[in-house]
């Protein structure tokens, strides 16, 4: 019996069933989301969810397959099915307009946030109410990249397996916890009680971000509150904060985007951890 991958039609009820995940229903109902492209695969198919491999099947063109014979090799390790498909395939599966030969079926892998909280983190990056998934996945990356313990996304905020989080994470999304669908009062309390202490980034806020980093304030557990890439965050969210710190602009610039601004806040915060004084591991 032949190891290889599997040659697959675009009729194939496979097929058929990964084309549907690009829609949020189809991906609550089988709790399943597609990633896509060599580095988020590999990474899939090094992960596991509640013990059991994380990626069910790739779909690998001829030409994708020959070029990375090790993420086939891994994903048949981690036990998923490995199809062989034409360009036309990942295509019709695919959510890019152009594809790089790649596709991973990977089952839902968020955190409960319990689980979360139970952890102690040290640096989270919450999004309370963050609609845009490229900016959701790009601030996950960010903190994955900033060595943040997790990602909270909560019930106000975009999808997390949207495939243009996914892509927008580059593989971030398979290293760290995230818990979904939090409401953001919760969030605040749970973390608080765990010692975390609670900054809301807003460019409305009363002190900025250098004035924190000399006060000493950013050394403890931290967790950032980031809001909407319009409109910011609302007045009741800012009322549940500890503190609401907006990042300087010391040029012309009228501001920073959503992306930038979490970035510069989630390693102000990393490396006032790691120097003395401050909550290292």
């Amino acid at each position: 019996m032949s190891t290889g991958p599997e040659p697959i039609s675009a009729r194939s009820a496979r097929v058929t069933a990964a084309k549907r995940l690009a829609r949020r229903n189809f991906r609550g109902k089988e709790r399943l989301f597609l990633a896509e492209g060599p580095q988020a695969v590999r990474e899939a198919a090094a992960h596991r969810t509640a013990g059991q491999p994380t990626l069910v099947e790739i779909f690998a063109t001829p030409d994708a397959a020959d070029r990375y014979p090790d993420i086939v090799a891994d994903a048949r390790r981690a036990g998923a099915r490995v199809h062989l498909a034409g360009e036309e395939v990942i295509a019709e599966i695919s959510t890019t307009v152009t594809p790089q030969g790649l596709v991973g079926v990977c089952r839902f892998l968020d955190t409960p946030f319990e689980d979360v909280v139970a952890a102690r983190p040290r640096l989270v990056a919450v999004l309370a109410h963050v609609r845009d998934p490229g900016n959701a996945g790009t601030v996950l990356r960010c903190a994955d990249a900033a060595g943040a313990d997790a990602v909270v996304l909560t019930d106000a905020s975009v999808d997390l397996y949207n495939p243009k989080a996914v892509r927008a994470s580059v593989g971030s999304l398979f290293h760290l916890p995230v818990a979904v669908g939090v409401p953001v009062e919760v969030a605040v309390t749970r973390l608080r009680e765990a010692g975390v202490r609670i900054v809301a980034a807003d460019g409305a806020g009363a002190d900025d971000l250098d004035t924190e980093l000399d006060r000493g304030t950013m050394g403890g557990p931290t967790a950032w509150v980031f809001g909407n890439e319009a409109w910011g965050l609302p007045e009741e969210t800012r009322a549940l904060a500890d503190a609401v710190v907006r990042v300087p602009i010391h040029g012309k610039a009228e501001s920073l985007n959503l992306a930038t601004a979490a970035a510069v806040c989630l390693y102000a915060s990393a490396r006032a951890q790691r120097t003395r004084g401050g909550c290292q591991a």
